[in-house]
């Protein structure tokens, strides 16, 4: 039994919308009394925050241990989709995030995932079919269906799609999406089968039309997407319909900060404090229906106290009234925990990489910084002895995925905007079926990192041309089995790495690993060729 204990400050009610001066007890990891009274404290006491979707996968940590470095920033439950390791392993790798989980106090609220894999156009090691989906769904520990990210197949009537939708509807859970760009017409067919988020808008008409069609809004900032500043004024027009969410965070950026840093910018930009903060806390409790504290008598002890609702600093955090996190630093434990894995590619060499000259100008992916949505442009291609060669000159370097579940042929492509002048990078980290991912200035390069990483099991790495560096992935080729911090340290060592090899990129290997995920257009590469993601069809390399 924990010992009672009180909290008095100012009290943020998210329920009642009012922040008032009293006290709180604590009893069992229960809040028993919440009263108003005078008080001497200037601290503000509120509600854990919740990051209302996030991949636990992309941040190169397991369940356990990116609650660790979360608590520090306020962060006591999330809403987690598994399906980047459910790409890998299948439902084995749902009950490996569930379990591991389940080790820390941290309220993880995972999803069975929708879209595994996300289209039949790349290779996963897994499918969960919609019979699957319904035995997850019927399972307590699994809160919602995970975003559906094959919206023709909703919008056009896919039999299996829609016995996912119906075993949502009958165990009464909710549904999130993922849409990116859908007209008016075809986001009123998507939300009128049941879905209820989205979390891909990047322009305020484009959310505005989703909330008409009656969805929730979502606003991430990850380490990739940054959606942030584009939909915030949501917050003023429509706070009841908004949600925060970071999608996908690195390591590095995890250290840095989470929801807490979205409620520090969007107050000091003059949100009113309690619209932003039920975004992160009310919001989602209300829509997952999540056994989340609200300070509510009766309510599980999920609080964080900070100093101020401006510099917001996180000064104590709470689960189920245990102390996890103390003046910025976390007093969770690390634990340990088998290592699952799905990896049979073989080694490659420069021969494997080669690009026969065709006819016409080359089809080329243009990428950009913080957006995962690419355009197609066509250049004139570099020719040396017959073969395609990357153009470091002009930013068009070579690109490929090779299937890491079974020997294949590597898919090539070219791919504008990482601006590499040297080297190469290559990772495992490869939404959504995790395959290997390469770019590269040569093929000589390429290779070095592409293999590194197949002796690994997986990983990320680069090359300067002369010197390795490697963050091996063992856990699914998605995940670290060690300390989190130096993960995050390891990580961001890589990441400066290859930014220094020339590119413009703020997070490269967070961009790359999105390269490769055909449902968001306009083209991309699978394992088995370039991809139209506005046609939903492959395409030729030459036109």
């Amino acid at each position: 039994m924990q010992k009672p204990f009180t909290l008095s400050g100012q009290i943020v009610d998210v329920v009642a919308g009012k922040i008032f001066p009293g006290k709180l007890v604590v009893t069992d990891g229960k809040i028993t009394s919440v009263s108003q009274c005078e008080v001497t404290e200037t601290q503000f006491v509120l509600p854990g925050l919740i990051d209302a979707h996030v991949h636990i996968e992309s941040s190169m940590l397991v369940p356990a241990e990116f609650a660790r470095l979360a608590v520090v920033h306020g962060t006591t439950a999330t809403v987690s989709d598994p399906h980047e390791i459910a790409n890998v392993l299948g439902l084995e790798g749902v009950d490996f995030m569930i379990n591991n989980g389940k080790l820390s106090p941290f309220k993880f609220h995972f999803g069975a995932p929708s879209c595994v894999p996300a289209t039949g156009f790349e290779s996963s090691g897994a499918v969960i079919d919609s019979a699957q989906i319904e035995q997850l769904l019927k399972r307590d520990d699994i809160y919602y269906l995970s975003e559906m990210m094959n919206f023709p197949g909703v919008i056009f009537g896919d039999k299996e799609v829609h016995n996912k939708l119906n075993s949502a509807k009958k165990y009464n859970k909710p549904v999130d999406g993922h849409a990116p760009g859908l007209n008016s017409e075809d986001i009123k067919k998507y939300a009128a089968a049941g879905i209820t988020t989205d979390h891909e808008c990047t322009d305020i008409d484009e959310a505005i039309d989703k909330i008409n069609s009656g969805m929730h809004i979502l606003i991430r900032e990850g380490s990739a997407a940054r959606n942030f500043d584009a939909l915030v004024s949501l917050l003023d027009t429509h706070p009841e319909k908004v949600m925060f969410c970071s999608d996908d965070k690195h390591p590095d950026d995890l250290v840095a900060g989470h929801i807490n840093l979205l409620i520090k910018r969007a107050i000091s930009a003059g949100y009113k404090p309690m619209d932003v903060l039920r975004a992160c806390t009310l919001n989602p409790v209300k829509h997952y229906k999540l056994p989340c504290g609200l300070l509510q008598v009766g309510d599980a002890a999920d609080i964080v106290v900070v100093d101020n609702l401006t510099a917001f600093n996180i000064q104590y955090t709470f689960i189920n009234g245990e102390t996890v996190a103390s003046e910025g630093k976390s007093l969770l434990p690390t634990f340990s925990y088998e290592a699952p894995n799905r990896f049979f590619a073989p080694a490659f060499s420069t021969s494997d990489l080669e690009v026969k000259a065709g006819n016409g100008m080359l089809k080329v992916i243009q990428a950009f910084d913080g957006d995962l949505v690419t355009e197609k442009i066509m250049v004139d291609p570099v020719i040396i002895d017959g073969n395609v060669v990357s153009d470091s000159k002009n930013d068009v370097l070579k690109i490929t995925v090779i299937n890491r579940y079974e020997p294949s042929k590597p898919a090539i492509a070219f791919i504008r905007g990482f601006g590499l002048q040297r080297g190469a990078m290559a990772s495992t980290v490869a939404h959504d079926s995790h395959n290997i991912i390469c770019i590269g200035t040569n093929d000589t390069d390429m290779v070095t990192v592409i293999n590194s990483l197949v002796e690994t099991k997986g990983g990320i790495a680069v090359t300067d041309g002369q010197n390795l560096d490697i963050l091996p992935l063992p856990v699914a080729g998605l995940m670290a089995n060690i300390d989190g911090y130096t993960v995050a340290d390891k990580y961001e060592q890589i990441n400066t790495k290859a930014i220094a090899l020339g590119g413009a990129l703020k997070a490269p290997f967070m961009t790359l690993s999105f390269m490769a995920l055909l449902v968001i257009p306009e083209l991309k590469l699978s394992d088995k060729g370039l991809f139209d993601g506005t046609k939903f069809a492959f395409t030729q390399m030459f036109e």
